[in-house]
């Protein structure tokens, strides 16, 4: 009997041993909408400092889940701050130096007129583990009749702005006046009913608040105190504060959507935005040009703080901390893809993990800030950045621990911060500390010296101002 017995309790072992690993295969992917704003700033969130914007569907998502405010982007324009999410490496090293524009205006710069699709991308890797993959929105990725579609690089369904002319993806223009976010999300509310039943990605990757705005009327009405009485003027701020709450409504509607089908518990949203405000000397922003960098330096363009460091809320009921503020994690765009690919529990293939600049932070999201970065931050900025000198920055920064060096590879401007005690980049420290600026200095020049070679703006790198100088004629009557 006691032999029965026994052999009952091991062959139960051994249905328990055998059923575990199943259990485990069968527990679900989490979902994915990553909401990637355009041009939005840190301080036009009210969770993030704003006292003017009014975003309450964002305050809300942040309530929900996590708040990070040490989050920077891999580059301070669109294009190669998109390619960093999608590939998870610096997008120097791809040749994407600036935005994708022109075939002319690309040669001119020695840049491709695409993201090349043989590099693996986030897309891709989740579309081979069975993920249904969408892209709605603004894409910025490449043009022109015999640029690749989105479904080059594992993206199956689509619809985008700024894209492939002629092909089946360019199908609407969604930049008619106040209508981008609620037509961008209409897109992936349909695909999200279209794939509940399965694991889905999808990027809602809007246009607001990317000059050139047009909010309606109706849209700008909250805001008319923003506005100088008895004028026949719609101020930038109105123009843009308009533009922003109504995204931020949009964004309540895809996520009303998800709690009506009942898929918020185990979807990670994510929010952000590719870089920092355009400035209002930009022509297509004379009009709206306002965004709020909040406390830092710089703008769009620039690689000061205020250029690449942006929002990022996280949230996922199954897996990040509700209610959290985490001011101490240093994550960047290029770990997008390993930490969602860990979080879906896709493996990285050999040689793309060998060529990936961004690190795992699934720990980070699910709470555990004690984890640090194994590697550095590195950016480079080869064109101008516009407006007033102090937001012009150096054209080379890296970012390792607590410390932030810039310079110009000729070793000129050398700008030392410790960003925890002094995010606004206000008091170089460059000569108080000349073993960290020499020891972050060289590994920053051979980074730079293994980036594809091109030409850079004259003047790029400088903040020069043209001081007025007395003109011989003056200097003449002066006697």
């Amino acid at each position: 009997m006691k032999n029965v017995t026994r052999r009952a309790v091991l062959c139960a072992f051994a249905v328990l041993a055998l059923c575990a690993p199943a259990a485990v295969a069968q527990q679900p992917r989490p979902n994915v909408i990553f909401i990637l704003a355009d041009d939005v700033g840190w301080g036009d969130l009210a969770c993030y400092g704003s006292g003017q914007i009014k975003t309450p569907n964002l305050d809300k998502l942040a309530r929900q889940g996590t708040l990070f405010t040490q989050f920077y982007v891999a580059n301070p324009v669109c294009s190669p701050s998109r390619a960093a999410f999608l590939t998870g490496r610096f997008p120097a090293r791809l040749s994407l130096h600036g935005h994708l524009a022109t075939p002319e205006l690309n040669r001119k710069r020695a840049m491709p007129n695409w993201l090349d699709p043989a590099v693996p991308t986030l897309t891709r890797l989740l579309q081979s583990a069975g993920y249904a993959i969408g892209h709605y929105g603004k894409w910025h990725l490449g043009s022109g009749p015999d640029a690749p579609g989105p479904d080059a690089y594992g993206i199956a369904e689509a619809r985008i702005d700024g894209g492939t002319a002629g092909k089946k993806w360019d199908v609407w223009n969604s930049r008619e006046p106040a209508k981008s976010s609620e037509r961008i999300v209409d897109e992936v509310i349909g695909f999200i009913e279209r794939s509940r039943n399965r694991p889905f990605y999808v990027n809602a990757w809007l246009l607001d608040t990317h000059a050139i705005l047009n909010p309606s009327e109706e849209q700008m009405a909250p805001y008319a105190h923003l506005t100088v009485k008895g004028v026949p003027f719609k101020s930038p701020a109105q123009i843009y504060a308009a533009a922003a709450t109504e995204a931020d409504r949009q964004i309540g509607r895809l996520l009303a959507k998800l709690d009506e089908l009942g898929l918020a518990e185990n979807t990670i949203v994510v929010f952000s935005s590719d870089n920092r405000p355009e400035d209002i000397a930009i022509q297509n922003a004379a009009h709206s040009g306002v965004g709020s960098a909040g406390p830092f330096r710089g703008r769009k363009r620039s690689i000061y703080e205020g250029g690449v460091r942006v929002p990022f809320i996280v949230r996922w009921p199954k897996g990040t901390p509700a209610g959290k503020v985490n001011d101490t994690s240093v994550i960047s765009g290029v770990d997008f893809l390993p930490t969602l690919c860990a979080l879906a529990d896709v493996p990285l293939p050999a040689e793309a993990a060998k060529e990936m600049d961004g690190e795992n932070r699934a720990a980070t999201l699910k709470g555990d800030q004690t984890v640090t970065r194994a590697r550095p931050l590195f950016w480079e900025w080869r064109f101008l950045v516009f407006n007033h000198p102090w937001n012009r920055s150096p054209m080379l920064a890296i970012r390792e621990g607590k410390w932030k060096l810039l310079m110009n590879p000729d070793r000129s401007r050398v700008e030392l911060y410790d960003i925890p005690a002094d995010s606004g980049e206000q008091n170089n420290i460059a000569d108080k500390h000349s073993n960290i600026v020499k020891r972050l200095g060289d590994r920053l020049l051979a980074w730079h010296r293994t980036l594809p070679e091109g030409p850079t703006d004259p003047g790029a790198g400088r903040n020069g101002y043209p001081w007025p100088k007395e003109t011989a004629a003056a200097s003449e009557t002066s006697r």
